[in-house]
């Protein structure tokens, strides 16, 4: 019988793995870059006006294009 730690340490490194811990810290990276570079001075751009969204943004970015070089088992 399996611990309850066990469990959850395979659901939770079904979510966060590797490649998709590594895309969120790139993409929060490239996040700030964008707003040090890019970002809307007026503040009417609701997320680029703001450091916090556009990191948000950006780690979901990376967070999202980290898992997609993912491979997933096949089930028969």
């Amino acid at each position: 019988m399996e611990t309850k730690t066990s469990i959850w340490d395979k659901k939770y490194l079904k979510v966060f793995t590797l490649k998709s811990i590594i895309g969120t810290v790139i993409g929060l990276v490239g996040g700030y870059i964008y707003y040090i570079k890019i970002g809307c001075n007026s503040g009417s751009c609701p997320i680029t006006s703001n450091p916090w969204m556009t990191l948000l943004w950006g780690g979901l970015m990376g967070y999202l294009l980290g898992g997609m070089f993912e491979k997933q088992e096949k089930k028969n």
